[in-house]
């Protein structure tokens, strides 16, 4: 049993910790309401689940954390028994809460920014053991949040669509096992580079891509996928994921209005393998190796997010393959929501409360995410719609070009039109005899590269003519002209006048004019000027 709260309300214990209220609920209807508008700075939400205690009777440990509300709770203070430490976050689910309460609660109010081009992730963190592979993945009785978000998402999208929008979806499954970033759904043993494109977006080259279109083919590649991710049996826990697991998924939406665009937007679904301390988790050899991995880079993920807060012109993205990955997630452009799991057992208190303040200090991170938009070319393939694209076939009038340059158009159209009608027109070969097919395809071939050499013949005159024509009307005067090389020319007058004053100077002038002239130092002024007292002034040559 905790002790009494500072505020003087008392507490019988934790085991009656509520369940989500009504009151939760509509908190949570609200915020959904209070959707963040496009392009403003949105903070990493971050929300706590409680694992339920193990054990039954005598041998069920008394917890050490209890929920205060539905987004507080309160840890037992080791160094001071009668206090408690109290933590406050977007949302806090009890050990009674269900996957669909975690789900409705926190993850499907941010999906809907991925139909506005935006990304979003959903990280789960915390120890090993604590529940963090059941949140994500959860039961065939209790699906988890991946199932749930593809399967709300797919929903969606298909809701979306229409004749002047269309949408695709992706998807994406990779692990990070010691440092090394390896395809799932193409397994293999080669190290998959990390890359950042232009616009700072960060992608992964060589990794597979699967169209889905139900959740039926997403189930298709997923089921074996997740059978290659390495997991292995520890002293703490059974099935440990030994390795951090990343769920890409891509959704692309073309509009089918002028002015043609798409947009891509990507959701990240990111099973955290969990921290572990080799003291009690009796880690050797291989084991020992991938904790140390794990750590090392769950050490680096609290840099960053250190980092970021402090507001450092150095964010250690690059220290390790998780951090960078997720370069989009912390301080990047996506919506980004941390799931942190905690275990009520008071021999993972230090466990939990590490979990429990890298929570606190993740919600400060502020995120910047953007709608990417990108135009479309209007003569790229199937950018057009079709009732559009033929009217974009002539740009001119015909009436408004030259006699002769419309004369040639209209030629080289007939050519054109001729040419497919050529190739169009379907010989009886079957019922033909062997010479006479052979003696129809070379006649086929002479006449289509005749029509060939006629073709480019027509459009190298119709260039030549257009060109011919730009060149004259546009031909600048001869006022405006630039000689194409440059001659100097000197004026007699200019240049007798410019000797007689340096020579006026030279017999005349002091120390300071004389050193006003080209290359003429101090040094050369005293010597002029001690020289033309000597044999007097300087005749004109």
């Amino acid at each position: 049993q905790l002790p009494v709260v500072a505020s003087g309300r008392s507490r019988s214990g934790v085991a009656a910790v509520p369940a989500i209220s009504m009151k939760s609920c509509q908190r949570l209807s609200r915020y959904e309401a209070q959707r963040t508008p496009s392009n403003a700075p949105a903070r990493v939400r971050v929300c706590v689940r409680l694992r339920p205690s193990v054990g039954t009777g005598e041998g069920k440990e008394a917890p050490c954390v209890r929920g205060v509300d539905s987004c507080s709770l309160e840890i037992l203070n080791v160094r001071n028994n009668m206090e408690t430490m109290k933590y406050k976050f977007d949302a806090y689910y009890s050990a009674t809460a269900t996957q669909y309460d975690v789900y409705m609660g926190s993850v499907q109010p941010i999906l809907h920014h991925l139909l506005e081009g935006q990304n979003a992730s959903i990280l789960a963190y915390g120890p090993t053991g604590a529940g963090k592979t059941y949140t994500m993945l959860g039961s065939p009785e209790q699906p988890g949040v991946i199932p749930r978000a593809v399967q709300n998402l797919l929903q969606m999208t298909r809701d979306a669509s229409g004749d002047q929008r269309k949408y695709s979806v992706s998807m994406s499954y990779l692990e990070i096992y010691q440092e090394k970033v390896l395809d799932l759904l193409e397994p293999s043993l080669r190290d998959l580079p990390i890359r950042e494109d232009q616009n700072h977006h960060i992608l992964v080259p060589g990794l597979t891509e699967r169209e889905i279109t139900s959740f039926s083919d997403f189930e298709k590649h997923f089921l074996p996928a997740s059978s290659n991710r390495t997991v292995a049996s520890t002293q703490l826990n059974n099935r440990s994921s030994r390795s951090h697991a990343v769920l890409l998924v891509y959704v692309s939406q073309t509009r089918g209005w002028p002015p043609y665009a798409q947009r891509a937007a990507k959701l990240c679904l990111i099973d955290l393998a969990g921290s572990e301390d080799n003291r009690r988790t009796g880690n050797r050899g291989v084991r020992l190796k991938e904790s140390g991995a794990i750590n090392t880079s769950l050490f680096v993920l609290s840099k960053v997010v250190d980092a970021l807060n402090k507001g450092l012109p150095r964010v250690p993205y690059r220290d390790s393959k998780l951090t960078r990955l997720l370069q989009d997630s912390l301080g990047g452009s996506a919506h980004s929501l941390i799931i942190a799991n905690i275990a009520p057992e008071r021999k993972y208190y230090f466990e939990t409360l590490t979990s429990l303040n890298f929570a606190a200090k993740s919600k400060q991170v502020v995120n910047k995410p953007f709608t990417q938009e990108t135009l479309l070319d209007v003569g790229e393939e199937g950018s057009w719609p079709e009732n559009n694209r033929t009217q974009q076939n002539s740009l001119l009038p015909m009436e408004n070009l030259e006699p002769a340059l419309a004369e040639k158009l209209l030629h080289l159209e007939a050519l054109e039109t001729q040419q497919a009608g050529a190739e169009s027109c379907a010989l009886p070969l079957l019922n033909t005899p062997r010479s006479e097919r052979l003696e129809f395809r070379r006649l086929l071939e002479e006449t289509r590269r005749e029509l060939q050499v006629k073709t480019l013949r027509v459009r190298h005159d119709t260039t030549s003519y257009y060109d011919s024509c730009y060149i004259q009307d546009s031909a600048p005067g001869s006022e405006n002209k630039v000689p194409s090389e440059w001659e100097m020319v000197l004026q007699p007058e200019l240049m007798a006048r410019t000797k007689e004053n340096i020579l006026a100077i030279l017999n005349t002038g002091s120390v300071k004019d004389l050193m006003a002239l080209h290359q003429i130092g101090k040094k050369k002024a005293n010597r002029i000027v001690a020289w033309r007292g000597e044999h007097g002034c300087l005749a004109s040559g």
